[in-house]
């Protein structure tokens, strides 16, 4: 039936914290990190297969995943704010 609600958001907590580390250098709050990673994970959800990038099934790579997801999410946001 897929990720549960509460994998959902520990996983898009995680992500967005990770994410916000690799490219901001800080998090951006419980809240924010939630919507980062989930944002990102639906990105990756949909770029990475388009690529021909797929892997197995699980709850870290589900947050690898979603780590990419957020890191292209921030980066394409840095560079629309400049």
């Amino acid at each position: 039936m897929g990720l549960s609600l509460l994998v959902w958001l520990i996983v898009g907590a995680l992500a967005g914290w990770i994410a916000g580390k690799l490219v901001h250098g800080a998090g951006f709050g419980l809240i924010g990190n939630v919507a980062i990673g989930i944002v990102g994970a639906a990105i990756a959800g949909s770029l990475l297969p388009m690529l021909g990038i797929a892997a197995g099934g699980g709850f870290v790579h589900a947050v690898f995943h979603a780590v990419i997801g957020a890191v292209i999410l921030l980066v394409l946001a840095g560079l629309i704010r400049r």
